[in-house]
């Protein structure tokens, strides 16, 4: 896929000359690498078509400010960033009513040693312990379902970012004389 990206961007860099190699050996056309159908209505040859998507799409980039395959590796780094941000907070919150229970028995046995009662402080301090780490634990899973709904908000403004690309992408097209939908 990358391939094809970097090929599809020199295209573009090169005019369009490229674009022709690439549709006769079965790869996909720039329109159609953004999930874009464009059919020549004013009878168009491969040629003419290959340069009008790589105008339209110089075209596209510099009136809606947002680059589709800059916009596809952001969205991937992001993708990324959540899930890892996401298995960080839930294995904070895995094993703490456990880890809390066991430091407050250890802390309420002193105590209640102290006290001449050392198994009495232990179960109390326990308790308290284990209570505790529940706390922590629901603040671990509040924190993962936070990073996951930004990362869901993100995915979404990537979406919104893409959609106007090929809105821009398709009027041009449009004014071009091709049927162009996304």
């Amino acid at each position: 896929m990358k391939k094809i990206l970097a090929t599809t961007l020199c295209v573009i860099l090169a005019g369009g000359s490229l674009v022709l190699l690439a549709q006769s050996s079965g790869q996909k056309t720039l329109a159609a690498s953004l999930n874009v159908t464009a059919f020549p209505a004013a009878g168009q040859n491969a040629q003419q078509q290959s340069q009008d998507e790589a105008a339209c799409y110089q075209w596209a980039v510099q009136n809606t400010g947002i680059d589709p395959f800059d916009l596809q590796k952001k969205a991937a780094q992001q993708q990324q960033q959540t899930a890892q941000a996401t298995q960080q907070a839930q294995a904070a919150g895995e094993g703490q009513g456990v880890k809390t229970a066991a430091k407050g028995a250890a802390g309420g046995a002193l105590i209640g040693a102290i006290a001449g009662d050392a198994g009495t402080g232990a179960a109390v301090g326990a308790a308290v312990g284990a209570v505790g780490g529940r706390r922590k634990k629901k603040q671990a899973e509040a924190q993962a379902q936070q990073v996951e709904a930004q990362g869901q908000q993100a995915h979404q403004a990537t979406a919104q970012q893409m959609t106007n690309f090929k809105k821009a992408f398709c009027a041009c097209l449009e004014g071009k004389k091709y049927i162009a939908k996304y």
